[in-house]
């Protein structure tokens, strides 16, 4: 599965435990609105999975070597959009601490609100 392949690539903010990420999870979000997928040349080296039923960002990734060119700022745009049509006032997500994913977010407006399994919880109006 491509995502799992651009998940599991990534050299920050990898899964902990990956085992916790299930093919059921890759599943449901690409059967729902919220994935959104930037390929180059016919290969998926982004993706962003938005969840309208509770307003999370569960997943922002790009491939090494793909970042630093606006695409996860575009795909960011994309899972928030979804979540906005979806009725969705307030996004939130999480990311570990001390990452370019931090810096990232916090540069794109996301607010440090607390924290939520050992992460940093970050939430953003839409």
């Amino acid at each position: 599965m491509a995502l799992k392949a651009v998940c599991s690539s990534v050299v920050e903010n990898m899964l902990s435990d990956p085992t916790k990420v299930t093919d059921d999870d890759y599943d449901l979000y690409v059967a729902n609105p919220g994935v959104a997928v930037w390929e180059e040349n016919g290969e998926v080296v982004g993706f962003s999975a938005a969840d309208p039923r509770n307003g999370n960002i569960w997943a922002l990734f790009v491939v090494p070597g793909f970042e630093r060119n606006g695409i996860g700022s575009i795909l960011l745009a994309e899972a928030c959009a979804c979540l906005k049509s979806a009725g969705i006032g307030r996004a939130w997500l999480t990311t570990d601490r001390n990452t370019r994913a931090e810096r990232f977010y916090r540069a794109a407006g996301w607010e440090h609100v607390g924290e939520k399994d050992n992460e940093l919880l970050f939430e953003r109006s839409l």
